[in-house]
């Protein structure tokens, strides 16, 4: 795979950029400067709770492709348990560190990453779809075909890692700023297999429940089918944040 060093994009593509865990803050990144409770840039945000986020369509927009149904409890039920699963791993960090008894440090710390990295990944999944799927364009698109090929291949290979992930896991397009290049990674559970500093692109949940309702077992024709509702757009918009 060749490098992304193109003249006029040098002097950027080396840029320091946030990694897995700042997937959901990246996304509001213009919100950092003064948010609406006019904090401004440089101070600290009050720690609250993690929410939610509402999905940003309508559940039975990405029909044919991904069921209504599935797509709502994929959302509702199972995204909502990470939330809540990284919620109480944190209190009970909190209670440790109050305490001062770390003898379930090794239980706690893996809940926050088991639950912080589904939590994640799947606000960036649903993010990352949309019903109405164009080719990306610009800088993007400039990268897939100088390191790839093409889109096409790029697909075939991100597909191909999807279909493969052993047992339940995520494929995902990531920017990684150390090499300046663009990687295809399979991520086992929602925590294991990661490059840290690798920004997350775009990325495909290979857990079962995202697909079990409508494709049974057929991995490979659900991956096939979230090809066809990919947001290039919200893709490209990330890899520009990931090259500032």
């Amino acid at each position: 795979m060749e490098q992304f060093d193109r003249r006029g994009l040098i002097g950027i593509l080396g840029a320091s950029a946030a990694g897995l865990v700042a997937v959901s803050s990246s996304a509001s990144a213009k919100s950092r400067d003064k948010d609406e409770k006019g904090t401004e840039e440089g101070e600290l945000k009050p720690i609250t709770a993690y929410e939610l986020p509402d999905l940003p369509y309508p559940a039975d927009a990405l029909e044919p492709h991904l069921d209504a149904e599935t797509l709502a409890i994929h959302h509702g039920k199972h995204h909502a348990s990470y939330v809540k699963g990284l919620n109480d791993a944190l209190e009970k960090m909190a209670v440790a560190q109050k305490s001062g008894n770390f003898d379930s440090i090794q239980a706690i710390s893996r809940a926050i990453a088991f639950h912080g990295a589904g939590h994640e990944l799947h606000t960036l999944y649903f993010a990352n779809l949309g019903p109405h799927s164009e080719p990306p364009k610009g800088v993007l698109a400039e990268a897939l075909t100088l390191q790839f090929g093409s889109l096409e291949t790029m697909k075939a290979h991100l597909a191909a890692a999807t279909n493969k992930v052993a047992g339940s896991g995520w494929g995902m397009l990531a920017y990684e700023p150390l090499g300046s290049r663009l990687l295809v990674l399979q991520i086992e559970k929602h925590e294991n297999q990661i490059i840290p500093g690798a920004v997350p692109l775009l990325v495909i949940d290979a857990w079962e429940h995202a697909y079990y309702l409508k494709y049974q077992n057929k991995r490979a024709d659900y991956v096939s089918a979230v090809m066809n509702v990919i947001d290039w757009a919200r893709v490209e918009e990330r890899f520009e944040r990931a090259l500032a």
